[in-house]
């Protein structure tokens, strides 16, 4: 009740800029998950083992990081506004051309070209919403608009039930519908205030100066995204091809239980995110990635559709409730001059470096017969506690003015 009177006292034009950010970043998850859901359907169909096929996951995430840096410098010289447009636009071609590819090496193509549109809307959309939203709500739209991404994930697992219907072509071409997106920022969504009033400052001090000033904040920053992109990779591209190559379970089931997780990451995004405005932006990353450790056997070496449900469930109250803290955590520690650039490319640059995780789980269960189980279990219990030791000695700046000024609290 507090989250729907908070999100009415905003102002119409912050609503629409959280709105479509949100969007934007759930429907680029929903591109992404599409693929995940189908990783061994493809490789049946071009005569290949899962991890060749696991290769394309791992390759959207390599060109992520350029994505990043083309987008987020483009959103500091022209503004947030029409290059969250270009972006949506250019993800969901991209990722609908997939869908026709005739070898896996289209696939992977076209796959890598997907990641490269799909690393710039996070940076660009988050920096247009917390440069829009009263400082005190932060905390709370944050974790609104983090679990956009498994609000993506669990409308791929609702469009999964139509692939033993439509196959994984026709699933693919799902991937067109975010595109319808746009129609809704040009018409809704008004640029970011405070990079309007900093617009000459940014002219003056261009990209590399802020580098420059700041780069351990940098170096610190992408340590820190590689293991949150650890924690959430690890524990969700393979999830689906555990569910059925290790207890082969019908897609129908598969679907439900990813539903499970994916409910779970909505409650602990939207929980942590508003908890971090109490305790702080650390102790709340800290308080959910620890949360993963006595969660890791239910999930990952459960027999039971049950057990395994209230496993899936369970981890992800702990990964997007510490991801639900991540938008407002980077922002705030982002140079003013850098907002749109900043945080993107060191989220995307953690992600290159955590790229490889779904290929190295897949070949590492393959090696060990198919036990995808262990794989999935010995990453979350290494990354959550990585997490937890980067988070707790690293810097906060809860409460930061953008801008000079804070937005109108409307």
């Amino acid at each position: 009740m507090i989250i729907v009177d908070d999100l009415r006292a905003m102002t119409r034009s912050q609503r629409a800029a959280f709105t479509a950010a949100f969007l934007g970043w759930a429907l680029d998850a929903f591109d992404f998950f599409l693929l995940t859901f189908v990783l061994t359907d493809i490789a049946r169909d071009f005569k290949v083992e899962v991890p060749a096929v696991a290769l394309a996951i791992a390759l959207t995430l390599y060109a992520r990081p350029f994505g990043a840096l083309v987008f987020g410098l483009l959103a500091d010289r022209f503004g947030r506004r029409a290059v969250l447009q270009i972006d949506v636009i250019l993800y969901s071609l991209l990722a609908f051309a997939s869908a026709f590819s005739p070898n896996l090496i289209t696939l992977l193509v076209l796959r890598t070209a997907f990641g490269f549109a799909m690393g710039g809307e996070w940076g660009v959309g988050a920096s247009l919403t917390m440069e829009s939203i009263p400082p005190k709500m932060r905390g709370m739209v944050s974790g609104l608009l983090q679990v956009g991404y498994p609000t993506g994930a669990l409308l791929g697992a609702l469009a999964n039930l139509a692939l033993p219907h439509v196959g994984w072509r026709g699933l693919l071409m799902f991937s067109a519908l975010p595109a319808l997106l746009v129609l809704y920022i040009r018409r809704n969504v008004e640029e970011s205030p405070a990079w309007v009033e900093g617009h000459e400052e940014r002219q003056e001090a261009g990209v590399i100066g802020p580098l420059v000033r700041h780069w351990p904040l940098l170096l610190y920053v992408v340590v820190l995204m590689t293991a949150f992109n650890l924690f959430s990779h690890g524990t969700q591209d393979l999830f689906p091809t555990f569910l059925k190559k290790q207890h082969h379970f019908d897609t129908v089931m598969v679907t439900t239980l990813a539903i499970c997780g994916n409910l779970g990451a909505i409650c602990g995004g939207v929980f942590f995110g508003t908890l971090s405005e109490v305790i702080g932006r650390r102790r709340a990353i800290l308080l959910a990635a620890l949360f993963a450790l006595p969660v890791i056997p239910l999930w990952a070496f459960s027999q039971t559709p049950l057990l395994l449900a209230a496993g899936a469930f369970l981890i992800q109250i702990s990964v997007q409730g510490a991801w639900g803290v991540v938008p407002v955590h980077l922002n705030e520690l982002s140079p003013d001059t850098a907002r749109g650039f900043f945080p993107g490319f060191a989220y995307q640059l953690g992600n290159l470096f955590a790229a490889s995780a779904a290929p190295l789980q897949a070949a590492f269960a393959h090696d060990r017969g198919d036990n995808y189980g262990l794989a999935l279990g010995v990453v979350a219990a290494g990354v959550a506690v990585t997490l937890a030791i980067l988070t707790i000695f690293g810097p906060e700046r809860r409460g930061k003015a953008f801008g000079g000024t804070a937005p109108s609290e409307g």
